[in-house]
Order: structure tokens, then C-alpha cells, then sequence
């Protein structure tokens, strides 16, 4: 796949980054000047006080009643755009920064959930500030681990993040005339789709049954076949295991194979990591004996971060999440730091599946810490809570910030800037989030409702599948059983041996020029790589989800793969810097443009839908 060339971005004599002549005159003379303190109060109060709180309260509604929430990362590009145009092509990257803030609120506000989850369970509310603080705490030592991963997965791997693409190419869009007018027919004829599948998917009940979704397609036509076609051979081999594995037990007979598959999954991201991270260690080394390090004016301004005051960041706020903890929320000192452990892990696990997939786990990860914890012989409900919703809120956000990097690289922003954005935005993200939940629960008891404990109870929409998973996990404290083990220890194995022969062959100067140098090699490196060599990155994505997803992932791949094959007899398309007008960016595809569209339609469906019933409740 190709990868995007970024804008041009200068940089001043100190080496700080300095915005383009567009930027520093803006169209209308009321706009305060780009960079100054004023120009960033603006963008701060609309993130702020207007689009974070409208997207936080949106998921923690959609938390509430489907288990699932939308981050709003669409609806604040747009709206984030129209307040940035009037400084041209290059108001993108303020608009940008709005986006990142007003993200980091949803996704915080979203584990209101945490809260019920303690409700369900009978346990003692701390006082509010406790876990305001306590949240706050793991939220800015979750950003930082996200941005210590960022160079990695964003620069080195370059994963596609197709939510994060899909808000590039939007914030370009509408910020520019002149590409607004080459991509708004296929970006917009996207949008419309998606929302209008959604709408059908919601009314229609032959295509829900079928498991449609404009943003699985969506995504499938972002990232193309050689990840999609993996996903779908792993569901589809789950789905032949299936019987078997109802046969001896590792299944009941109603269970469907992502029960057991989401464990093998996340063993094999985990297996296939250990040979990356083994890999970059090498390589590490070398560079340091060599001293073979970069000139610094070869690194691009924007992308520069000061590395020793990210590290100083991630140990100040993990002592500071071990001092709440266990200081005022009296938690055992062992578990919390478990729990911080294993963060470390799952936000680059979790990294690499949302970058490939635009899927982020976080429910599976907190199954799989409650599980390890039960193998440490933890029973108490609370310390299990407590400490898995460390990991719960650092998966969150953390991928979240490595989402919004991605987008930031497309951009060409600021990388340092836009981290503060999100600093402020946790913040009054972990304000909001129990705040949020107070309000929710004291204005619909039926909140309180344990579903597991009174699962005919009459709780209306509010199916609170989210915290149904999270209760369901610490209620099986002190239960592991050996089929769990032999799942994890079965996908760390086939994760590690397939990633191991899949460096061996990329390796192998003969294979190299063979899929090369014809189109049988083509085509034989095809089915290598997305068959019999697939990534257990890209394969372990049809153990998270049911079989019609993966198969509808994998269409818009199929679909995405076709599309540019059949396209290259047309003459090739030359990368330009936005605003020329003359050429899109070379990441504005046909196919990563219909596809974010499909992304962004959807989101903005369901965002709107719930903020719909939540104003239908209040009236």
C-alpha cells in the first residue's frame, strides 16, 4: 500500500515548528493570529466547553444503552474545520488540535461505565474527587505510554489508523477549497452511504441479521486485501472449529467461537510483538555501539519530541496513579502496579490491532487481566476492578492518542502541541466521566440494576452490554480454567512461530525478486502474505468478532484490492502538497476516501442517534 507524502511543514532557526504564510495571515481580520496565546483559547473553549462535552456525554449515553460509544473524532473535525477555515488550507492543523481535545473527553467519558460496574457489584462509592483524581491520574499515564509508542506504530510501522486516515482526509478537505472540489463527491457520496446503511442495518431486519456495516466495509476499503483476507480466513477457520470446540468443552453449545477466539487473538498480537519489540531491541543496540544516530535536521520539526520529559512524564503520573490508589482508594500496592504492567503491554497490543483494523479491544484486554489476575490467585471483586480499569482507561486512551498521531502524520502537526490538546482534554474528561455517571444513574435508577444478578428485569434500552462484559470478567476472579490457559498459551505460540517464518521469507533475496518481477510472483507473494503467512496482527481480528463481520471486513479489502489493481492502467497519480489544487495527496485515494466516508457516516449516525434518545429521555 502506498504511504502518504506529507505536506510541507517549515520550521523556524530555533527548530520550532512555524506555520506556512496561509496560516500566519488569516481571511478575516477578527481571527486571533496563528500560534498566539488567544488563537489557542479559541480552539481550548471550543474543544472544551462545546464539542468534548457534547461527545462525552453522547458516549456515555451509548455506553449505557449499547455497550459500544462513538468518539466523536468526526463531528469534531467537521465542526473543528469550520472554525479554523478562515485560516486556508492550513487552518487543518487547528482544527486538528480541536479534534484531538475533544476525543480525549469522549473516550474518558466513557468509562462511566467503571462506576455502574461498582454499583452492579454492591461496592462502596468512594467520594467523587477520589476517582476523579484517580482517573485523571491513569488517563495521563496512559497518553504517555500512547505517545512513548507513537514512533513506532505511527512512523516505523506506519499502520493505516482508517478512522484516524478517514479525519486527514476530512480536515483537508474542508479546509481547502480547491481539494474539497477534487474529493467531496467521492468523499461525500461515502458519508451518505454509510449513514444511510446504518439507517437500513437499524430498520431493516434481513440486513441486521446479516451482520452489514457501512464502517467494517469502510475500513476494508482503507487498509485493502492483504490485511482484510486474513481477518476473514481466521473467522472462517474459528467458524470449522467451532463444533469441535463444543464438542470437548472449550465451548458450551450456544457459544460462538469469539468466546474462546478473542483469548487466541490477543496471544498472538502478543506473540508476534515479542518478535517486532526483539527485533527493534537489535536494532537499538547496533545504532548505539555504531553510534549511528540521524542528524537532527533530518528529523521533521513536528514530528521532534523531547524523549527524556515523555519518559519523566509516564514514571510521574505511574507513581502518582500508585500513590491515589493505594493512599486514598486503599488498594493493594502489588495488583495496582499489575495492573500498570500489563497497561504497558495492551496499549501497544492494542495499538497494532486498532491501527490495522480500526478495532481497539479494550473490553478483551480487561477479560484477559481479570483472568491473569485469577492465575496470581486474586478473588477480592474490588482490587480486581480497580485494577483492570487501569488498563481499561490506558487502552482507551492510549490508542486513542496513537490514533490521533496518525493524523497528526498525515498533517504534518504539531506533535507536541497536539499532546497538550489531549492532556486537557483527559482532564476534563475524568471530571466529566463521574460526573456523568452520577447524574446518569440517579436520573434512571434502572442503572442500578444488576442484569446478571435480574436478567428479566425491564431496563428498557438501556442494555449496558459494556458493563455487563466488565461485571461478568470480575465475577470470574479465582476461576480460570485450563482451557483459557491452553487458548493463551496457543496464541502466543502460533502468533510468535507465523511472525518468526514471516520475517525469515521477507528476508530471502530469491522470493524477493520473485514476487517482484512477475505477475505470478504477484500473486504467489499474495497468498503468501495474506493466506498462509497472513499476520496474526491482521488474522487474530476474526477471533474478536463474529464471523458476518470478519466476512464484510474482508469484502471491502477484496473490493478496495480490485479497485487499484484495475486503476493502474490509468496514468498514475503524482502526490502534491495540499492547497496547489492540481493533484490530491497521495493517501487521498479513490478507495481511502469512498472508504473514510462510509467511516464517517456511520459515526455520524449513530452520534446523532444517541444524542436523539438522550434529548427524547430528558423531554
Amino acid at each position: 500500500m502506498a504511504r502518504p507524502v506529507l505536506p510541507p511543514f517549515p520550521s523556524s532557526p530555533t527548530g520550532i515548528p512555524q506555520a506556512p504564510p496561509s496560516l500566519q495571515r488569516p481571511r478575516y481580520g477578527w481571527l486571533p493570529p496563528p500560534g498566539s496565546w488567544k488563537f489557542h483559547l479559541l480552539l481550548s473553549a471550543v474543544a472544551i466547553f462545546v464539542l468534548g462535552p457534547l461527545g462525552g456525554i453522547a458516549a456515555s449515553y451509548m455506553n449505557f444503552s449499547l455497550g459500544i460509544f462513538v468518539g466523536g473524532q468526526v463531528l469534531a473535525g467537521i465542526l473543528g474545520s469550520a472554525v479554523t477555515y478562515g485560516y486556508g488550507p492550513e487552518g487543518k492543523h487547528g482544527a486538528n488540535y480541536i479534534q484531538t481535545m475533544a476525543a480525549s473527553v469522549a473516550s474518558m467519558c466513557a468509562m462511566a461505565v467503571l462506576i455502574q460496574a461498582m454499583v452492579w457489584l454492591g461496592m462502596p462509592q468512594p467520594p467523587a474527587w477520589h476517582l476523579m483524581l484517580f482517573l485523571g491520574c491513569v488517563g495521563m499515564f496512559g497518553v504517555g505510554v500512547g505517545m512513548l509508542y507513537t514512533p513506532l506504530l505511527v512512523d516505523r510501522l506506519q499502520l493505516d489508523f482508517p478512522s484516524g486516515h478517514a479525519v486527514a482526509n476530512i480536515l483537508r478537505a474542508l479546509t481547502d477549497k480547491r481539494l474539497l472540489k477534487r474529493s467531496i463527491a467521492k468523499l461525500g457520496g461515502g458519508a451518505g452511504a454509510g449513514a444511510l446503511v446504518a439507517w437500513l442495518t437499524e430498520h431493516v431486519a434481513r440486513l441486521g441479521a446479516i451482520g452489514l456495516s457501512a464502517s467494517t466495509v469502510g475500513v476494508g476499503l482503507v487498509v485493502g486485501s492483504r490485511i482484510t483476507v486474513p481477518a476473514m480466513v481466521g473467522g472462517l477457520l474459528g467458524a470449522a472449529a467451532t463444533p469441535w470446540l463444543r464438542e470437548h468443552g472449550w465451548l458450551a453449545p450456544d457459544e460462538p467461537f469469539r468466546k474462546i477466539g478473542f483469548l487466541v487473538g490477543l496471544a498472538m498480537i502478543c506473540g508476534a510483538a515479542v518478535v517486532d519489540l526483539s527485533l527493534l531491541a537489535v536494532q537499538a543496540v547496533e545504532r548505539v555501539r555504531n553510534r549511528a544516530r540521524l542528524p537532527a535536521d533530518e528529523v521533521p520539526a513536528w514530528k521532534q519530541v523531547n524523549l527524556p520529559r515523555l519518559l519523566a512524564w509516564v514514571v510521574f503520573w505511574g507513581v502518582a496513579v500508585v500513590l491515589v490508589a493505594t493512599r486514598l482508594l486503599g488498594q493493594p500496592l502489588g495488583f495496582i502496579l499489575f495492573g500498570m504492567a500489563l497497561s504497558l503491554l495492551f496499549v501497544l497490543i492494542n495499538g497494532i490491532a486498532y491501527g490495522m483494523t480500526d478495532q481497539n479491544p479494550i473490553s478483551s484486554a480487561f477479560v484477559v487481566s481479570v483472568l491473569l489476575m485469577s492465575l496470581l490467585g486474586l478473588k477480592e471483586p474490588l482490587v480486581g476492578l480497580m485494577s483492570a480499569s487501569i488498563l481499561l482507561v490506558c487502552t482507551s486512551v492510549g490508542s486513542d492518542m496513537q490514533q490521533d498521531r496518525s493524523t497528526g502524520w498525515r498533517l504534518g502537526t504539531d506533535r507536541t502541541l497536539q499532546f497538550r490538546y489531549q492532556v486537557v482534554g483527559i482532564v476534563m474528561g475524568a471530571v466529566l466521566c463521574v460526573g456523568l455517571a452520577r447524574v446518569f444513574m440517579s436520573a434512571y435508577p434502572v442503572l442500578a440494576i444488576n442484569q446478571l444478578d435480574d436478567p428479566t428485569a425491564p431496563v428498557g434500552q438501556w442494555g449496558s452490554a459494556m458493563t455487563y462484559k466488565i461485571v461478568g470478567a470480575i465475577r470470574s476472579l479465582g476461576t480460570l480454567s485450563e482451557h483459557t490457559v491452553k487458548a493463551l498459551l496457543l496464541g502466543l505460540v502460533v502468533g510468535f512461530l507465523i511472525e518468526v517464518a514471516r520475517k525469515l521469507l521477507k528476508r530471502d533475496a530469491r522470493y524477493t525478486r520473485f514476487v517482484q518481477g512477475s505477475r505470478t510472483g504477484f500473486a504467489v507473494g499474495w497468498v503468501m502474505e495474506a493466506v498462509l503467512l497472513s499476520s496474526p496482527y491482521a488474522s487474530s481480528f476474526g477471533g474478536f468478532v463474529n464471523l458476518p463481520v470478519a466476512l464484510w471486513f474482508g469484502v471491502g479489502g477484496i473490493l478496495s484490492s480490485l479497485w487499484n489493481t484495475l486503476s493502474r492502467r490509468a496514468a498514475p497519480q503524482v502526490a502534491g502538497a495540499p492547497g496547489e489544487g492540481e493533484v490530491l495527496p497521495e493517501d487521498m485515494s479513490t478507495t481511502s476516501l469512498v472508504g473514510g466516508g462510509l467511516l464517517a457516516g456511520e459515526s455520524l449516525y449513530f452520534l446523532v442517534l444517541g444524542l436523539a434518545g438522550l434529548v427524547a429521555l430528558l423531554g
